[in-house]
């Protein structure tokens, strides 16, 4: 018989792959791996603010989350490099979010847990924020799929079709903020983009369309999370981790595979 805080983790990291899959494609596509890096890092700050306010810790990293988003859309738009403004803002609000967990006794002992995270220790209430988190995710990108591929693919063919790109750069980024917001109890603020990237990396090169990349990777990610809970389980290694590491297994095999 499982145990009950087994099924919870396992519950709580196939919510977190539902909608990694289909976002880390883009992820992928648009070459945005620094940007995940850079939103994940200016969760601690959410985290930090969200203990000072006393609200919930997803609402905190979202609200952070998103403002990051919106401040980088605007300050590119007006011709600042994105490499350097995602750089002064996300470690800005890494070291800003360390320095305030400093103030607060609470966050300090349980910093460790989001920054790597702790999946084992998931509530039934965060599985309703992962789950309702998730699933607007994957509602939105269905909603904007083709509208995201198309600004992806050639910017120029967007606009001639009357789609926006700064729009879907903005949604995207915003779908990543939430996303990362309800993942940090999970993997952790600095393991949450290598769930992003690394399945959906490893499924370019199994894919031929969009969609066929986002289900594959959708699908390593969900490998990823019972094959590193079963390794974490067996091992008494930490969780989060080893589902990267399983992750990460997948892509070195795929990689060696598709190089035969």
């Amino acid at each position: 018989m499982l145990d009950d805080f087994l099924i919870r983790a396992v519950l709580a990291g196939l919510g977190l792959v539902l909608a990694s899959g289909a976002l880390g494609a883009f992820v992928v596509w648009r070459r945005m791996a620094y940007f995940g890096d850079s939103m994940s890092h200016a969760a601690i700050l959410g985290v930090a603010a969200s203990f000072v306010a006393a609200v919930p810790v997803y609402l905190g990293t979202l609200a952070v989350g998103v403002m990051v988003a919106i401040l980088v859309t605007w300050l590119s738009g007006r011709g600042q490099a994105a490499d350097s403004v995602l750089g002064v803002i996300a470690h800005s609000a890494l070291a800003l979010g360390l320095v305030a967990a400093s103030f607060v006794p609470a966050l300090r002992v349980d910093l460790q847990a989001f920054l790597f995270g702790d999946i084992l220790a998931v509530s039934r209430t965060d599985l309703i924020w992962i789950w309702s988190g998730a699933l607007l995710v994957l509602a939105v990108l269905i909603w904007r799929w083709q509208n995201l591929v198309t600004a992806t693919v050639n910017e120029e063919l967007a606009m001639a079709a009357g789609i926006n790109p700064a729009v879907e750069r903005l949604i995207l980024s915003l779908m990543l903020a939430l996303l990362i917001g309800v993942a940090i109890r999970i993997v952790g603020a600095l393991l949450i983009s290598a769930m992003l990237i690394i399945p959906a990396a490893a499924a370019r090169g199994l894919s031929r369309t969009p969609e066929h990349m986002a289900l594959i990777a959708t699908g390593i990610g969900a490998f990823s999370v019972l094959a590193g809970l079963q390794a974490s389980l067996g091992l008494d290694t930490p969780a989060g981790a080893s589902i990267v590491v399983a992750a990460s297994s997948v892509y070195v095999v795929i990689l060696m595979a598709c190089r035969k």
